[in-house]
């Protein structure tokens, strides 16, 4: 079973990989941008819409952390047990202010894995209350953890959208992906909210 402390993949930061630095990022793509002769503004601007500006807000996206209890090959925040980078208490009382008073209809919460943030209830609690849709991106192993076993349920009692995904459909793949036993642990969190009523007509829990 993943776990906070068990056998998982080093993140880029534990490995001190130089494309742990978001700007070592940006400058590999701004080089590959240059090699094609094209830059993401000049897209836009080919495109007529540049420069780019918003025309409102519908989803208020919220990533939480990059803490997660599992490390996965292709993780775009290189999320892991080693990274301690949480939202703090003021940012989090920002984002709920702007739930709780904006027109928007959707709170996407992403992380890392959301639900190690030591809010991440009061976020789903309240956000669900001030009548939005809530859509959790969990990787499914976090359920299985014995402080989380109360996710499921506690999903649909709020009704929240889980997103999740697996990268294969073999365990070997997933978990060289992903880290040992998280193929298996997702399926019995997957079967959990099957249970529940998440992926089943009648029940308007959407997974």
């Amino acid at each position: 079973m993943p776990s906070l402390t068990g056998r998982v993949l080093p993140t880029l930061q534990k490995r001190g990989a130089p494309l742990a630095a978001t700007s070592v990022q940006r400058a590999r793509l701004d080089a590959a941008a240059a090699v094609a002769g094209a830059t993401f503004e000049s897209a836009l601007a080919g495109a007529g819409l540049f420069p780019l500006r918003t025309t409102g807000m519908e989803i208020f996206q919220i990533n939480v952390g990059r803490k997660c209890n599992q490390t996965c090959r292709h993780c775009h925040v290189d999320a892991g047990p080693d990274r301690t980078e949480m939202m703090p208490d003021d940012v989090m009382d920002q984002c709920l202010r702007v739930i709780e008073s904006a027109d928007v209809h959707t709170v996407d919460i992403t992380g890392g894995a959301p639900e190690l943030h030591k809010r991440w209830r009061e976020l789903v609690e309240r956000s669900t209350a001030a009548g939005k849709r809530v859509m959790d991106r969990c990787n499914l192993t976090i359920a299985q953890l014995p402080n989380y076993r109360y996710l499921p349920e506690f999903f649909a009692e709020h009704r929240v959208e889980v997103v999740a995904s697996l990268p294969h459909y073999r365990a070997k793949n997933t978990d060289s992906q992903r880290g040992d036993g998280v193929f298996e642990d997702s399926l019995a969190t997957l079967h959990e909210l099957n249970r529940l009523g998440y992926g089943q007509a009648g029940y308007g829990l959407t997974l």
